[in-house]
């Protein structure tokens, strides 16, 4: 882990945001905790709140983007934009007023209501998993290494701590509030930043002469394949439960249309900020380790207290979407595991039942950290692996004339994210200098896509016959 300089006025700028977020964040410690205030803030998101906490929790993976343009260049914002900017539009139109007007709480929620019980627990299965905060568990106790030189371990716990107890007493309007403050500060970093790159390192000719060819290309030297199979992983903008959660908590269906197609233009602006600074980390610091690369470009050129700033955005960023996914894994263990099992009141154990389910997240998240210490490789392995059981069923489900019958969905959804999980595993015990060596040559989310599909289409058929 590189050493990192910190003047005082750098730890005041990074001191004054903690405090911050105590004070936003236990605001709402006290409120009365039903169900729909506890998950999703009584539903009264106004068209500046639903932008601020979804353009915040949908870009958290900062290091990510930074390793990702650092080594691809200009394709970080095909793989890491263009993708996301069509489903999330498509998500605006098609699918966002349907959810409002749903009234419902989770993924889980739609899916028993089309398939049933057994469906809705393997969806909250996948769910769970698919929401996993790993990545940014990681990221963020990279980043408390860098600020105060702790070991690996105490830094995640440190983070993860920090990162639960305002959302568990305060739930999702503390989500909320916290959101606003990191949706400012994130791009007031980036901003920052981008002005002293120029000035050290030069405008466009010094990036061009800098960089390598396969940079300034539209897939950065990776296979087309590659990329295509980025564009699918991007359909789980369809399937996040931080989307649904938040069209569900929206004042209108036209809040949540509205918000969606906003944050888009506010996720271009911002990716253009992030893989500018990641272009001119590249050209300024060829030869380092690319999970690093806005941490040492910081280092590089910033004085300090902007240094303060810059890091502040990117623990902002990072941790808008681990409390966020933090939450929605409370929220699914609480809501679509403990309650749809037990029945009931769903708010007669809402608070032991998130505690329990915030408990066990921090754990897996923390295990899944230190194993595979890759943000990139946790985001593609774990899209990969349950996208393609959850995309057909949770559209299906908005749109009855696509649906199967209920033992048919349910079949089909473990067979799918099963096809795809096995592929990944297949290629990652067969290395080829050091790459997953797939069957058929084909990239893991192909297989189980086809098999959804083909799956639905039979099925479908099958249903019509009879």
């Amino acid at each position: 882990m590189p050493r990192m300089t910190f003047a005082t006025s750098d730890y005041l700028v990074i001191g004054c945001y903690f405090l911050a977020l105590a004070i936003v964040g236990l605001g709402w410690m006290r409120r009365r905790k039903t169900s729909d205030d506890y998950f999703l803030a009584g539903r009264t998101l106004t068209l500046p709140a639903f932008v601020a906490t979804l353009v915040a929790t949908w870009y958290g993976g900062i290091l990510g983007v930074g390793e990702f343009a650092h080594q691809n260049g200009l394709s970080a914002w095909i793989v890491f934009g263009v993708p996301y900017y069509f489903f999330a539009a498509f998500f605006a139109f098609f699918l966002a007023p349907r959810i409002r007007q749903a009234k419902l709480y989770t993924i889980p929620d739609k899916i028993d209501e089309a398939y049933g019980k057994t469906a809705s627990v393997i969806a909250a299965a996948f769910v769970y998993c698919l929401t996993t905060p790993a990545p940014y568990v990681l990221m963020l106790g990279t980043l408390l290494q860098l600020i105060f030189g702790w070991p690996l371990l105490p830094a995640l716990l440190f983070g993860v701590v920090l990162s639960t107890i305002y959302v568990y007493f305060g739930g999702f309007r503390a989500d909320v509030r916290v959101n606003i403050v990191q949706f400012i500060l994130m791009f007031a970093g980036f901003a920052a930043i981008l002005p002293f790159c120029v000035s050290n390192i030069g405008g466009l000719d010094a990036l061009r002469a800098a960089l390598p060819a396969t940079h300034l290309t539209w897939n950065g030297g990776n296979s087309v394949q590659y990329v295509i199979a980025w564009f699918f992983i991007a359909l789980w903008t369809l399937v996040d439960p931080g989307f649904h959660q938040r069209c569900y908590a929206a004042k209108t269906p036209e809040t949540a249309r509205h918000g969606i197609l906003v944050s888009i233009l506010c996720w271009m602006v911002f990716d253009f900020m992030t893989t500018t600074a990641g272009l001119y980390a590249r050209a300024a610091l060829p030869d380092i380790e690319p999970v690093m690369a806005y941490p040492l470009l910081a280092e590089h050129i910033l004085p300090a207290g902007i240094k303060g700033l810059f890091y502040v955005a990117m623990l902002a960023t990072v941790m808008s979407t681990l409390v966020s996914y933090l939450f929605l894994c409370g929220v699914t263990f609480s809501r679509d595991f403990m309650w749809r099992l037990e029945g009931g009141d769903p708010d007669a154990r809402l608070n032991a039942h998130t505690a329990l389910g915030l408990s066990l997240t921090t754990l897996m998240a923390l295990l899944l950290a230190l194993w595979v210490p890759s943000v990139v490789k946790l985001w593609y392995s774990v899209g990969t692996a349950f996208i393609p059981g959850l995309l057909l069923p949770v559209l299906s489900a908005y749109w009855p004339a696509l649906r199967v019958r209920r033992r048919a969905a349910a079949v089909l959804m473990v067979l799918a994210s099963l096809v795809s999980l096995s592929w990944l595993v297949w290629g990652q015990l067969h290395l080829v200098d050091g790459w997953p060596k797939y069957p058929l040559g084909f990239e893991p989310m192909y297989p189980g896509l086809i098999v959804s599909v083909v799956g639905f289409v039979l099925a479908r058929r099958g249903r019509s016959s009879s």
